[in-house]
C-alpha cells in the first residue's frame, strides 16, 4: 500500500506561500531596494543579511521543538508549526515590500530599523513552515522512491509558485505601464505600485493554499518511546530499537551529516545566489528591458519545473549521487555561457537561463532527497536535520549577499556595475557548484543513510529474533528499512 494519492496532492501545496514569498525575496528585494527605493548598497546587504542569520538561527530550534512538542488545536506536532509559521508569514511580508509608513523622506539607516523587525518576524515564519513541511516527509512514508516523489511534487509546486510569481509581475507591468516606461532598462519608484500589488496577490494566493494543506494532510501519529517498545515481543528487542534512536547529539556524531549538510548548502548557494542577481544582471549588464525582470527567472523556472518531473525515474535509473551529477554540468554550463554574453548578443541569455533552471532543479531535488535517505527510519528527530541542514542554508547566503554588496564597486548605479552582475553570476554559482562535487566525491564510497554501529546492532538484534519467529511485525521492519507498506505509526 503506497501513500493515497490525496494525500500527495496536499502534501504537495502546503510549502506554496513559503515558495511565493520566496520568489520575490531572493528575486527582487535588492533590486527592489537598490533601484525602487534608492537605499544604500551596503544596507540592502544588512538587511537580507539579518534575514537569512534570523532564519538560520531559528531552524534548529523550530527543529528541535517540532520533534518535541505535541501540537496544538488537534493538529499533529508538523501541522501546529506549520500553521504557527503561515500566521508569522502572513502578518508581516507586505511591511517588507511596501515603502515604511510616514518615512519617505526619513534617511536610510531610519527605514533600515524599520524594515527589520518584519524582516525577522518574516524569517521566523518562512523557517517554521518549511522545517515542518519538509519534515513530514520521512513520517509519512519509509518508502525512498516515495519520498523522492514528494519531494519532486513538492520542487513541482516550487516551480509553479514562481511561475505564478514572474506571470503576475509580467501582467502588473503590462497593466500598471505603458510600453514605453517599460522599454526602459531601469526600474524607479514609479514601480513601487508594482511590487505592492504583486505582494498582497502572493499573500493571498498562499494563506488560501495553506488552508487546503492543513484540511487535508493527516500527520501520522508519533508514540513515545515506551509505547513504541510495547508493540516488540521480546526485551533484547525493544532495548535494541530504543538505542537505534537518534537524537539531534547522535547526528552531531554522524559523519554523513556534515557530508550532506555540505552539499545542501552549495545547493541552496547555487540556486538563491544566481535568482537573486539574475534580474540585476539583465537590466545592469545586458541591458535589456526592464519586464526581462520577470521574463528571464519565468523561463528559469519553466525550465525547471521539467526537470522536476523526470526526477523520480532519473534518481530510480541514475542513483543520488550521478543524478546531482548531472545537474552540476547543467549548472556549471549555465555558469561559463553567462560569462561570455555582453549587450551585443544578450539574446543567448534565454538560452543560458534554460541550463541553469535544469540545474539547479536537478541538484536542489536530489540534495533533498539525500537528506530524506540520511534520516531513513530515525524521523524521530527528522525536524531537527532538515532544520541543521537549512541553518548552513541561510547562514551562507546572507554572508555571500553581504560579501557580493561589500565589493560593489559604486554605492548607486555606474558603469563598473555593468560587468560586475557578469562576474558574480558566473564564479560565485560556477564555484559553489565545483565545490559541492568535491564534497559529494567523499559520499561516493559510501550509502546514504547506512550508520554502520547503530544498523548493525539492530540487525544483529532482530536476526536472532528471526531464528525464533519465522516473522517480525512491521514496526521493527519500518525501523530496518525493509517495510515496502506505509509508516506502521499512520
Amino acid at each position: 500500500m503506497g501513500l493515497p494519492l490525496n494525500q500527495k496532492a496536499g502534501y504537495s501545496i502546503g510549502h506554496v506561500l513559503n515558495d511565493l514569498t520566496a520568489s520575490v525575496w531572493f528575486s527582487y528585494l535588492i533590486v527592489y531596494f537598490h533601484q525602487v527605493l534608492n537605499f544604500n548598497n551596503n544596507l540592502a546587504g544588512y538587511l537580507m543579511l539579518i534575514g537569512q542569520v534570523s532564519d538560520a538561527l531559528f531552524t534548529p530550534f523550530i527543529g528541535y521543538e517540532s520533534d518535541n512538542t505535541k501540537g496544538i488545536c488537534g493538529l499533529g506536532r508538523r501541522k501546529s508549526w506549520h500553521l504557527v509559521g503561515t500566521i508569522s508569514v502572513a502578518c508581516s511580508y507586505p511591511f517588507v515590500f511596501n515603502d515604511c509608513i510616514d518615512c519617505s523622506d526619513a534617511p536610510d539607516w531610519s527605514k533600515f530599523i524599520y524594515f527589520a523587525p518584519f524582516v525577522v518576524i518574516f524569517q521566523f515564519g518562512w523557517a517554521a513552515t518549511q522545517i515542518s513541511h519538509l519534515s513530514l516527509i520521512p513520517d509519512l512514508t519509509p518508502d525512498e522512491n516515495e519520498r523522492v516523489e514528494l519531494n519532486g511534487l513538492r520542487y513541482a509546486f516550487t516551480v509553479l509558485s514562481n511561475l505564478a510569481v514572474f506571470g503576475i509581475f509580467w501582467l502588473l507591468f503590462i497593466v500598471n505601464g505603458s510600453h514605453e516606461d517599460n522599454m526602459g532598462s531601469q526600474l524607479t519608484s514609479v514601480d513601487a505600485i508594482k511590487f505592492r500589488n504583486l505582494v498582497f496577490i502572493i499573500v493571498g494566493m498562499g494563506i488560501v493554499f495553506s488552508i487546503l494543506f492543513l484540511f487535508i494532510v493527516r500527520e501520522p501519529v508519533q508514540h513515545e518511546d515506551a509505547q513504541i517498545a510495547d508493540g516488540y515481543s521480546t526485551t533484547i528487542e525493544k532495548s535494541t530499537v530504543l538505542r537505534n534512536r537518534m537524537t539531534w547529539t547522535c547526528w552531531l556524531k554522524t559523519r554523513q551529516f556534515y557530508q550532506i549538510a555540505m552539499v545542501y548548502m552549495c545547493t541552496r548557494l547555487f540556486v538563491n545566489v544566481s535568482q537573486i542577481y539574475l534580474p540585476l544582471y539583465v537590466t545592469e549588464t545586458l541591458k535589456l528591458p526592464k519586464d526581462s525582470v520577470a521574463i528571464c527567472p519565468l523561463i528559469v523556472y519553466v525550465s525547471g519545473f521539467f526537470a522536476s518531473l523526470a526526477m523520480r525515474p532519473i534518481n530510480s535509473k541514475l542513483g543520488r549521487k550521478a543524478t546531482y551529477i548531472v545537474g552540476l554540468v547543467f549548472g556549471i554550463g549555465a555558469c561559463s555561457w553567462i560569462y561570455f554574453l555582453n549587450e551585443h548578443n544578450a539574446k543567448q541569455v534565454y538560452g543560458a537561463v534554460v541550463l541553469l533552471g535544469l540545474g539547479g532543479s536537478t541538484m536542489l531535488v536530489t540534495s533533498l532527497a539525500m537528506t530524506s535517505d540520511l534520516i531513513a527510519c530515525n524521523v524521530e528527530s527528522g525536524a531537527f536535520v532538515y532544520g541543521a541542514m537549512s541553518f548552513t542554508d541561510k547562514l551562507s547566503n546572507g554572508v555571500a549577499v553581504v560579501l557580493i554588496q561589500h565589493l560593489h564597486p559604486c554605492v548607486a548605479c555606474c558603469p563598473s556595475c555593468k560587468g560586475y552582475y557578469r562576474l558574480v553570476l558566473t564564479f560565485v554559482p560556477g564555484g559553489v557548484a565545483v565545490v559541492a562535487f568535491l564534497a559529494l566525491l567523499t559520499l561516493l564510497p559510501s550509502k546514504i543513510g547506512v550508520r554502520p554501529n547503530k544498523d548493525s546492532a539492530l540487525k544483529k538484534a532482530v536476526t536472532g529474533v528471526k531464528a525464533d519467529n519465522s516473522s517480525i511485525d512491521e514496526e521493527t521492519r519500518y525501523l530496518l528499512g525493509e517495510s515496502s507498506t506505509q509508516n506502521p505509526y499512520m
